[in-house]
């Protein structure tokens, strides 16, 4: 039996995988329980550095929910399952490792909530957008009306939620939903290349940078600063820290540790 979710991981970075192509990388309870699963995983992995989060084939990242398997679930199975992949995104966005998003296609509904979840995205130029749940008489429940709006603010994300507009690449990048447009042939090796700068710093301050931007922005300036300063205080007495200095002194790449 084939996995619904496909993880692979070299030199620091996890490459996740949703394998239903032949559904449009849809996600079922079975999927996200999967989903679930790989992202506890990864969490705890000290050999993941960055992860990057993809659909199999070309044609869609994501087109959210199966609509095949909603349409024989009791009410109370359709809560369940709303749970489940809010609380699976959530757990994506509370990863300490940076997570890139690899849109290679459709990113509809809870496709486009697990993008918005990830820390950066970028897109293959065929790819296509949107929150589309209200034209099935239900509301983003993964995320959406959250993120959104912190991402292109409230006026903008109300008008793509509300009408259930969908939108193409060119004008994503434009809302700052995604960092850049590449060719579809491109887009792993564009992921890979941004994933790659981040490995090459140091792994204690790179999480505790996503930390404290992350909690930063939920709360004021002032508090903000107090965050940043604890994170700072977690890098001080590290290995990699007093590595920098060293390699700096000696004119070498540092070799980073994660300690």
């Amino acid at each position: 039996m084939l996995s619904n979710i496909i993880t692979e991981k070299e030199n620091g970075i996890c490459y996740v995988t949703i394998n239903r192509e032949k559904t449009l990388n849809t996600f079922d309870y079975q999927t996200l329980s999967e989903l679930q699963d790989a992202v506890e995983e990864i969490h705890l992995d000290p050999d993941v550095q960055v992860v990057i989060f993809t659909g199999a084939g070309e044609k869609a990242f994501s087109a959210g929910a199966d609509l095949k398997e909603r349409k024989t679930l009791t009410p109370n199975e359709v809560r369940r399952n709303v749970k489940l992949i809010a609380d699976v995104f959530n757990a994506v966005a509370a990863l300490p490792q940076p997570t890139i998003a690899a849109v290679n296609g459709y990113a509809f509904g809870g496709g486009f909530e697990l993008m918005l979840a990830c820390d950066m995205a970028i897109a293959a130029m065929n790819s296509q957008f949107g929150l589309t749940e209200t034209s099935w008489a239900i509301i983003p429940g993964a995320g959406g009306t959250q993120r959104l709006p912190r991402l292109v603010g409230v006026m903008q994300a109300k008008e793509l939620i509300l009408t259930a507009r969908k939108f193409d690449a060119a004008e994503a990048k434009e809302l700052g939903v995604v960092l850049d447009v590449v060719e579809q042939e491109r887009l792993l090796e564009k992921c890979k290349v941004l994933a790659s700068r981040i490995t090459q710093n140091g792994p204690v301050a790179i999480r505790q940078a996503k930390f404290a931007i992350n909690e930063g922005m939920n709360t004021d300036l002032d508090t903000g600063i107090k965050i940043e300063s604890k994170a700072y205080e977690l890098t001080i007495d590290t290995e990699d820290r007093l590595e920098a200095l060293a390699a700096f002194a000696e004119k070498r790449k540092p070799k980073f540790k994660g300690k």
